[in-house]
């Protein structure tokens, strides 16, 4: 009875490159979300409901988030390259351009103003490069990845600098603590080495 509840509960892992395009998607999205509004909500404090009907706020509020989008499209995909890395001997850049493809696609389904979309397309199109260099080293676990949406973030946020003096620190460690848990979701949910072959053979 016991082995047979164990393999109700075993969660099976994909190996189907679709099913990745969609969690990268949705990874992207909520690491941008997760960290850009948890921030803001806390700083407006009681003062929430306010602020975010503030129309300035908002336009600050979704180029802050598309922004950020963007360069968390390339850190989401540097994260799974490094993590399928191992099992590409050989095809590291076939690797690379495989999930540069995906999170194109990601990106061209994505629908953001008119005044985003330009940016949008160029954090896309500058995937590989970011990939190409990541791959001149050892593939690197997401705790210690660079991650490009560091600067966005810090730049773009809708709160002035003088009201987040010494916040640095836990800005980007939110920023961090959700791709780490991205790559956890990861982990658990994809057969490494079968869905790198996959992927290589598309």
């Amino acid at each position: 009875m016991s082995t047979f509840f164990a393999r109700l509960f075993v969660r099976t892992k994909s190996a189907d490159p679709a099913a990745l395009r969609e969690f990268l998607g949705r990874q992207t999205a909520f690491v941008t979300q997760k960290t850009v509004l948890d921030y803001c909500r806390v700083k407006a404090g009681r003062r929430e409901r306010e602020t975010f009907a503030d129309p300035d706020f908002q336009a600050a509020l979704t180029h802050c988030r598309w922004q950020v989008f963007g360069a968390a499209a390339a850190d989401l995909t540097a994260m799974a390259e490094s993590w399928m890395r191992p099992h590409a001997v050989g095809a590291e850049a076939k690797l690379a351009n495989a999930l540069s493809r995906l999170m194109s696609e990601v990106i061209e389904a994505a629908d953001p103003p008119a005044g985003e979309r330009d940016d949008l397309r160029a954090a896309g199109a500058a995937i590989p490069r970011h990939l190409a260099t990541l791959q001149d080293s050892p593939p690197q676990p997401a705790d210690r990845l660079p991650l490009l949406a560091e600067a966005p973030l810090l730049a773009t946020l809708p709160i002035h600098p003088d009201q987040r003096r010494g916040e640095t620190p836990s800005i980007c460690g939110a920023l961090r603590f959700h791709v780490v848990s991205a790559q956890q979701e990861l982990e658990r949910g994809f057969d490494a080495p079968e869905l790198t072959v996959r992927l290589l053979s598309i």
